[in-house]
């Protein structure tokens, strides 16, 4: 079984509160238009007028060449963390990019694509089979922007 994971409601939370973002900047304060800006922590669309921050996040635990960093959106008030076995309302487009990384947090070649949203499960599935597979993120297809993490539960 799968678990789609947000980013961890500390760091949100931390985001939430002021803190700085991956560059050390503060995020920015903007308004959602409703025309789809998906929460990284609820995992659902910020509504049309709602408080939503912009900012820089880098979804690894250390710093190497592969620790990408992005620009993602999150709700500027505290939101439930989002996340389960199912596919979340924020992969609402056609398609993703779907990548391991080892357990080091280092992309493993060969394993990043671009997958229809229905087919992310099946191939989450595929590449987590994998023993050199610690996780995977799905990214955007268009731009690379970190949507979540998928791992085995």
């Amino acid at each position: 079984m799968l678990r789609f994971l947000p980013i961890p409601t500390e760091i949100a939370r931390a985001y939430q509160a002021g803190g700085v973002d991956s560059y050390g900047l503060l995020p920015e304060r903007k308004i959602s238009d409703g025309g789809g800006n998906p929460c990284r922590h609820c995992l659902r669309m910020i509504p049309e007028g709602k408080g939503m921050l912009v900012l820089a996040h880098r979804p690894f635990g250390t710093l190497q060449p592969y620790a990408e960093t992005g620009p993602i959106f999150l709700c500027a008030d505290p939101c439930d963390a989002g996340g389960g076995p199912e596919l979340p309302e924020i992969l609402s487009s056609s398609e993703y990019i779907v990548r391991g990384y080892g357990a080091d947090e280092r992309i493993l070649y060969g394993t990043g694509g671009v997958v229809e949203t229905g087919r992310i499960p099946a191939r989450a599935t595929e590449l987590l089979a994998m023993p050199e597979v610690a996780f995977v993120h799905v990214r955007s297809a268009r731009n690379n922007c970190f949507q979540l993490r998928i791992e085995r539960d």
